[in-house]
């Protein structure tokens, strides 16, 4: 999959057959475009283009509000849409500037002028151009004129998977692993440095991986304790997670820790992702480190037979 920054540099790209969105997630919804347009180059002898935006538009046009927390950081989108075979990624800096351009503006120097669009792919509900004015309603009575195909993946299709990147983010924020994991097609994901912490887990039997989430946009899921698997390394270990401030032994800043089960040897400074399978509990404060060590033995069992 080749990367562009921008448009200015877009090499010829034979018979285009075009998405647009920003695929926060990546989910089953997204994916069965990205399946279409592959379908259809396929057959056409063409090449897939997807074109997103980063930052993420709301957060450009709504830095006030209530902050949107992002289901995928531009790394995680960029490696999850590698994997569904896009020839090309097209990333749009989004800025207030960009978001004054009207739909026919953006059709124009974007999808004709840039692109040479062939085929345009969109789902039912897709809107561009400022106010989201554009539609595919717009789109169906004007593409002749731009030179191009158009396909709408319909509601019916849509509606029949029932997703959203809101569903998503509403089952993280309420601990519905399984829900989330069903709406992606696969575990939610969290990935960052392990980095030293105070070392309690450690005292206790449990050592724990401190990881650094370097995006503050990354939506982080509800405070708790969650079975997971890690990959570090290349390898993969099953492993507990524990989100939150701690409560127990003081604690006021919110982490993320992960004890990894059979593992041996020093994780500080490597890159791990962590998969979320199973939510287990909520985050509770015990008595004393006593109760703490009691409780994550039974943890651990648990997560073990779900795992």
């Amino acid at each position: 999959m080749k990367i562009y920054e921008g448009l200015s540099e877009i090499p010829p790209i034979p018979n285009p057959v075009v998405t647009s969105g920003t695929f926060d997630g990546v989910h089953l919804g997204h994916q069965k475009i990205l399946h279409r347009i592959r379908e259809i180059a396929r057959k056409t002898e063409g090449e897939t283009v997807l074109i997103t935006f980063w930052p993420h538009p709301r957060l450009v046009l709504y830095p006030d509000e209530h902050k949107l927390r992002l289901l995928s950081t531009f790394e995680e989108k960029t490696k999850l849409l590698r994997s569904f075979g896009i020839d090309h990624l097209i990333t749009i800096p989004f800025t207030r500037e960009f978001s004054q351009l009207s739909s026919r503006e953006f059709i124009e120097k974007v999808l004709v002028e840039k692109i040479k669009t062939k085929r345009l792919i969109i789902g039912y509900d897709h809107r561009f151009g400022k106010n989201r004015e554009g539609s595919f309603e717009y789109l169906k009575q004007h593409h002749a004129e731009f030179g191009f195909d158009l396909e709408e993946i319909s509601r019916q299709d849509v509606d029949e998977i029932g997703v959203s990147s809101t569903k998503i983010r509403r089952a993280l924020e309420t601990g519905e692993v399984k829900i989330a994991t069903n709406y992606l097609g696969r575990p939610y994901e969290l990935n960052g440095l392990v980095i030293k912490g105070q070392q309690i887990g450690r005292s206790i039997g449990f050592p724990t991986a401190n990881i650094h989430i370097p995006n503050d946009y990354k939506l982080i899921p509800m405070d708790g304790v969650y079975a997971v698997e890690a990959l570090v390394n290349g390898s993969l270990f099953k492993a507990m997670l524990n989100i939150g401030n701690r409560p127990t032994v003081g604690g006021t800043k919110k982490t993320v820790e992960a004890h990894l089960f059979d593992f041996q040897g020093d994780l500080y400074d490597k890159q791990i992702t962590i998969y979320l399978r199973e939510f287990l509990r909520k985050e509770k404060k015990f008595d004393n480190l006593e109760e703490l060590k009691k409780q994550l033995a039974l943890d651990q069992k648990r997560a073990k037979s779900l795992l």
